[in-house]
């Protein structure tokens, strides 16, 4: 009984390693239409902003329409280039990488 219960902290314990670490490296990505722009917040999961981070924005043919880069507070924002549905691309720090899709029904209510 004793040598089950030892497995069974040892698989507990190993599987909370790598969830933190897993948890440790995802980027969070938020975005929203309004008064004619397009907002992103972009964020770890600890709460710390993704400072310096690269944004892309691709319409729904994968077609780049714009790039620029988040301040200390990670937000970055842009004027709507084009009313259709939108994939907003974070690159954060050590490769880490998310995105966010933005419908085109959002992007026509925020303009």
């Amino acid at each position: 009984m004793m040598k089950k219960l030892n497995y069974v902290l040892i698989f507990v314990f190993v599987s909370l390693i790598f969830c933190s670490t897993a948890m440790a490296h995802k980027v969070n990505l938020f975005a929203y239409a309004e008064g004619g722009k397009i907002f992103t917040e972009s964020y770890f999961p600890d709460g710390r902003p993704v400072e310096g981070g690269k944004v892309l924005v691709f319409d729904s043919q994968d077609k780049k329409l714009l790039e620029g880069v988040t301040d200390k507070k990670g937000l970055f924002s842009f004027n709507i280039p084009k009313v259709d549905d939108l994939n907003i691309v974070i690159e954060a720090t050590m490769g880490h990488k998310n995105n966010y899709k933005l419908k085109k029904s959002e992007v026509e209510a925020g303009k």
